[in-house]
């Protein structure tokens, strides 16, 4: 399993050339106009991560797999959007789909590139942004409450606790603060995810500034850096040009840019680096003869659940995970050493997978 996030913003901030950077396509349309994109591009892309090159080396594998990460390229949003300006309702609903939201912020002055505000500030576009998916939150809710009420009276219990629960969201929306930022109680995680909350998303603020300031920011990133800290989101600031420019070389070539420019990964790496941790994601492997594969699960997943990644028999029939740690496998070489080493160890069905863990799973149906 990889994820997927939804590339947002004003329209000319960057967006779809940051998708076609990020994704070495050329699916999304760039122009200097709003709604250039109306249905949104999908692209995946590998998921760089230089255990699987080492597991594969070590293994001989035939194959290297890596992970994948979607993107969707979503069309500007403008003010108004949760009422419908600017195809705002059809926009709106791309993002209801995805895991996740990269918010792209214009960081960077070119008189060249008209901004439909009239004017570069970062932070009132993420404003303008967040206010219509608090709205659109907002009226939804609202909705909802019509019917619940209805069945609340009639002692539908479960209508009272999603009832109650949008009782307990809405005045911080109406404060104007997202539905992440709200402290849900274990038990009323289930509950909360099935309301489909915009601002619950987990967020990745990418702040698009010129080449020369790839390495340090500016003081538009400043400004935004303070605004993050303050709420649970993650940022980073790269240059869908450069971007661009490394989507056209290859690996030796890249490494020689990124060090001419000061930098030490490139915009795809920060921005998996960040969703990651936005989401809460970790990678296993399963390394062999055929194929070595990467993984990805949630922190805090069973051995079982993690094999349900790979085919739901395996969570159905699961018997044991044989476990090998990253660490182990590097330094003894391969797996016939970790064994002879007495260095795996079979885990069952309530072990909590680490990150970089290897895995042969058994099973039985």
């Amino acid at each position: 399993m990889g994820f997927n996030c939804g590339i947002v913003g004003l329209p000319n901030v960057g967006k779809s050339t940051l998708f076609n950077a990020l994704t070495k396509t050329a699916q999304a349309q760039s122009a200097n106009y709003p709604f250039c994109t109306i249905e949104p591009n999908i692209g995946r892309v590998g998921v760089p991560d230089e255990r699987l090159d080492t597991l594969a080396k070590l293994a001989q594998s035939k194959q290297k797999i890596p992970t994948t990460l979607e993107f969707v390229d979503i069309a500007g949003l403008v003010r108004g959007a949760s009422k419908g300006e600017g195809l705002g309702n059809q926009f709106l609903g791309h993002v209801r789909t995805v895991d996740a939201i990269i918010h792209v912020l214009r960081c960077f002055d070119d008189d060249d590139i008209t901004h439909v505000e009239g004017s570069v500030d970062p932070l009132r576009d993420r404003d303008i942004i967040e206010t219509e998916l608090l709205l659109a939150d907002m009226e939804s809710l609202e909705k909802r409450k019509v019917t619940l009420e209805k069945k609340a009276k009639a002692q539908d219990a479960r209508s009272k606790d999603l009832l109650s629960l949008i009782h307990y969201i809405l005045p911080t929306l109406e404060a104007g603060h997202p539905a992440r930022t709200i402290k849900i109680d274990p038990d009323q995680q289930l509950l909360f995810s099935e309301l489909q909350l915009l601002t619950a998303k987990p967020i990745v603020y990418v702040c698009n500034v010129a080449e020369s300031d790839a390495a340090t920011g500016n003081q538009y990133t400043q400004k935004v850096a303070k605004v993050v800290a303050q709420e649970k989101a993650e940022m980073v600031y790269i240059s869908s040009a450069i971007e661009a420019e490394i989507a056209a070389l290859d690996a030796p070539e890249q490494q020689e840019f990124l060090g001419s420019l000061g930098l030490e990964k490139t915009g795809l790496d920060q921005v998996i680096q960040k969703g990651y941790s936005a989401l809460n994601l970790i990678t296993f492997f399963t390394v062999g003869p055929k194929e070595a594969r990467s993984w990805t699960t949630h922190q805090g997943s069973t051995a079982p659940q993690a094999a349900g990644k790979i085919h739901t028999d395996f969570e159905r029939g699961f018997i044991c995970a044989e476990t090998i740690l990253y660490a182990d496998y590097v330094s003894c070489g391969s797996e016939a050493a970790v064994k002879d080493a007495g260095k795996m160890r079979q885990e069952g069905k309530e072990y909590i997978v680490e990150d970089g863990d290897i895995f042969h799973f058994r099973f039985n149906v």
